[in-house]
């Protein structure tokens, strides 16, 4: 986690998460997160079902 860093969620962001929530159907929340690996060229992890397929998506399912 320190490993991280705090991007702002700017215009160019933003309008891209609009996108891809029109396009895929997922929740804004997520879109902004996909939305912004992508700016940064990043690897998105997840273990959220619905990312499952999707580029630059590291999906994970969930232990029971």
């Amino acid at each position: 986690m320190q490993q991280g860093m705090v991007v702002n969620l700017d215009t160019t962001i933003a309008l891209s998460s609009a996108k891809i929530s029109l396009e895929m159907n997922l929740p804004m929340a997520d879109c902004i997160m996909l939305a912004t690996a992508q700016s940064y060229d990043a690897t998105l992890w997840t273990q959220g079902s619905h990312f499952r397929g999707i580029q630059g998506v590291q999906y994970t399912e969930k232990r029971s």
